[in-house]
Order: structure tokens, then sequence, then C-alpha cells
């Protein structure tokens, strides 16, 4: 393999005038038994060329199954981390080390450590926008897919720790009743959604539906017709009778929505402190096609996993999946 600049966070090589990127990612996908893993908040270059495109559960659920030696995972950084964790013998890339999350981010190991002394005999459900290095003090992780039925899944008077999403966390404590100890974080892209500007897209648009993901806050929730995942947003869109949505996710989402969607309109909700009509992840944009192409072609960045972070972090996210299988998820 040639030796390449990384030092960046990703291949940082020059692609020649006039190749065809599209076709060449391809080819080495067939020449090299590579699989491309797109969540969908990426741009729609990748989700059209991707093998897979889905949630955080979906990516976890294709990696766990996939009998590629390759997995190329575009998302950010902790997906990445669990596929590695649940194909340790499989190569592992991500085009760009960079794309990091703000959840994540706002919740680290050693920090939790030291939370969880302060509830003695508190189990700890983690949602899955975290480090490998948190997942390995967790008991069970979970997506906004599967959070719901896995907490129901405890007994009623189980203590619990949620983290590190706050609202996702109040959610699920508001429709099942819990009273979790919230981790205080949250996603820097659902915390921006304004419920004026939302409230006068009702206004323009007054038979649209608002969908909303569980990471927004309270304030927003309430004025969504539905509350999901982003799959579950999708699959609602989708089967539904109405023709008009306002949108209050990643406006990657979109994409998947208007190709499958029959011609139905589907407006993204905007943040509240830009002129922007859409919300976009700067962490999920940082993959390109250029870095997919760059990664693809010297195998690079590859993802790595401290060997006894994995064997604790790998337990709470096959219980995850196990729990997900028997309730059909």
């Amino acid at each position: 393999m040639i030796a390449v600049d990384i030092s960046c966070g990703y291949v940082d090589a020059p692609v020649n005038e006039g190749v065809d990127m599209v076709a060449e990612i391809n080819r080495m996908k067939k020449e090299k038994n590579a699989v491309i893993l797109a969540h969908y908040y990426q741009e729609s270059a990748i989700q059209d060329i991707a093998d897979f495109v889905g949630d955080s559960l979906a990516l976890a659920q294709w990696a766990a199954k996939s009998d590629a030696e390759i997995l190329v995972v575009c998302g950010v950084h902790f997906m990445g981390e669990t596929a590695k964790i649940l194909c340790p013998n499989k190569k592992v890339l991500i085009p760009d080390t960079n794309a990091g999350c703000s959840l994540a981010d706002s919740c680290k190991a050693e920090d939790l450590a030291a939370f969880k002394k302060q509830y003695p005999g508190y189990k700890v459900v983690s949602y899955v926008n975290t480090s490998a290095a948190v997942k390995a003090h967790t008991d069970i992780v979970v997506t906004s897919t599967n959070a719901r039925q896995i907490v129901e899944s405890f007994p009623a008077d189980e203590k619990l720790i949620f983290g590190p999403d706050r609202n996702l966390g109040n959610y699920i404590n508001s429709i099942t009743g819990r009273n979790m100890i919230l981790w205080d974080g949250a996603c820097h892209v659902h915390e921006k959604f304004s419920v004026e500007k939302i409230v006068a897209l009702k206004k323009e648009y007054p038979n649209a539906q608002v969908l909303a993901h569980p990471e927004c806050k309270s304030a927003v929730l309430a004025l969504a017709d539905k509350v999901g995942s982003t799959a579950a947003l999708l699959k609602y869109a989708l089967n539904s009778d109405c023709n008009e949505f306002i949108v209050a996710t990643e406006s990657g989402i979109l994409h998947e929505m208007r190709k499958n969607g029959n011609g139905k309109t589907f407006i993204p909700a905007p943040p509240a402190d830009s002129t922007c009509a859409c919300n976009e992840c700067n962490y999920m944009r940082l993959n390109t096609l250029k870095k997919l192409y760059n990664t693809l072609k010297y195998e690079l960045p590859e993802v790595t996993v401290d060997a006894e972070i994995a064997t604790k972090a790998i337990k709470p996210i096959e219980k995850m999946l196990e729990i997900s299988a028997q309730l059909g998820l």
C-alpha cells in the first residue's frame, strides 16, 4: 500500500482529473470485497453509492451480519467504533476521523465513571452516540429506534442513569413514566430547531404534518405529529396519507424521503440562529465523495479500538442487538 498522509484525519491525496469516482468506488468495492454503510445524515452522493443506508441501529445490525472483508462507515466516529467492536476481524474504515459527535463529546468515560459513583445501585443506559470507552461503562446501549422498548424491558422500579442526551432521556421518561437520572448532554443539531420558525412554517403549509426526532427539545416535540428515529420518520412519511411534511431532524434524511416519497413535499425545519433554510450536522458533512474514494483506494484511515475497552463495550451493544431482534426492531 502506498504511503499517504492522514495526519489531518483523512487521506490527503489528489484525485486525477477525469477520474469517475463513482465508477471507481463501485469497482474497488467489488475488487476489495468492501461494503459502504452510510447514515441517513450523509450527503446525497454518498447515500446513493452506499450498499446500506440507515440509522444507527440499522448500521450496527448490518455491520454485525456482513460477510465483507472491509466495512467503510460513512457516518461519525462512534459508528466506526461500533462496527469495529462488532467485527474485530474486519478492516473498518471511515473517510474522515474528524467526523465526531457533539453528544459523544459531551460525555467522557472518566466523567461517566465518576457520575456513576454518585448513584450506587443504578444501571447505565447509554445512547449509541457515545465513545467505545463510555460504552465500556454501560449496562446496555440504545438507539432512538429502540430506546423506549429497552427502557421498558427493565423492571418498573429499576434505578437507571440515561445519557448523554437529556432531550431523548426526557422524552423516554415522559412516555414510559420512568424517572431516569439524565446526563446533561445534547445534540448541537437538534438543539437548534426553532419553535417559532416551525409555527411560521405551519402557517405557510397548514396541511403539513411535523416530524421530529426525539433529540429535539420538548417544546419542538410538542408540535410534532410524529416523534421518532430517522428510520421511523422516513417510514411514517412514506406510508402516510399526508402529502406535506415539516421535518425537524438533520436535513440529510430529506434525500431518502424525496427519492422514495412519490412526489410528496418535505420541508426542512430551519435552525433558530441562522438564515439557512435547513439544519445540517457539520460533522456528518465532513465525509465527501472524494474522501470516500481515497479511503477505499488507500484503505485508510482505519478505525481501531483498544482491546480491553472493546471486550467490555461489546457486551452492552450485543445486549441491545439481542433485545432488538426479540422485539422485531
